[in-house]
């Protein structure tokens, strides 16, 4: 497994560890988490940007194909 260090100021540092005493997790798997969620949210919003530009672009990506 990789590690990654996050700098986060106090605030955050401190609004982390509340959020995850109040789950009753570890701040690693409070951030592991956000992290999973951002990447799972880009992911789709980039598929279906690409999948309007396939649509809007189908012709030509026919004729590039052929």
């Amino acid at each position: 497994m990789n590690e990654l260090i996050i700098r986060l100021s106090d605030a955050e540092r401190a609004e982390l560890a509340d959020l995850a005493d109040a789950t009753g997790h570890r701040p690693e798997e409070v951030g592991l988490g956000a992290v999973r969620a951002h990447l799972r949210a880009e992911r789709q919003r980039v598929g279906e940007a690409a999948g309007r530009l396939a649509a809007r672009h189908a012709a030509l990506l026919k004729r590039l194909g052929e």
